[in-house]
């Protein structure tokens, strides 16, 4: 991986703040949309964050994995929670998911919490 992949997330969150000046609207519509996913229902929301990682996983989509992986730990989720998704999304999602899921393995190995 090329550089640490704690440095991209500052980064890629100055460029989200960037991109929601120049799209207010949108990021107001954004904002009420993952309101209503991620808030109270059936399942809980750090369930609800784990699952968006595994589907981020199975996208690849990088700022995605970074995103649900903290959302996940704020919410109380372990490492050993998060691996364990992962290992969900490469069950349905192979050795392209697994090459994936290293986006995470580094994040949570940065944040020193494996």
């Amino acid at each position: 991986m090329n550089g640490s992949i704690l440095e991209y997330e500052k980064k890629m969150w100055q460029l989200v703040e960037v991109s929601r000046e120049h799209m207010p609207a949108l990021t107001k519509a954004n904002h009420e949309m993952k309101q209503a996913a991620y808030g109270k229902g059936s399942l809980d929301s750090k369930t609800k964050r784990l699952m968006a990682l595994a589907i981020g996983v199975q996208a690849g989509c990088r700022d995605c994995m970074l995103t649900q992986t903290k959302n996940a730990l704020e919410l109380g989720a372990t490492p050993e929670e998060i691996i364990e998704t992962c290992s969900v999304a490469i069950s349905m999602g192979g050795t392209l998911a697994w090459s994936k899921t290293l986006v995470v393995i580094e994040y949570l190995r940065e944040k020193e919490l494996i």
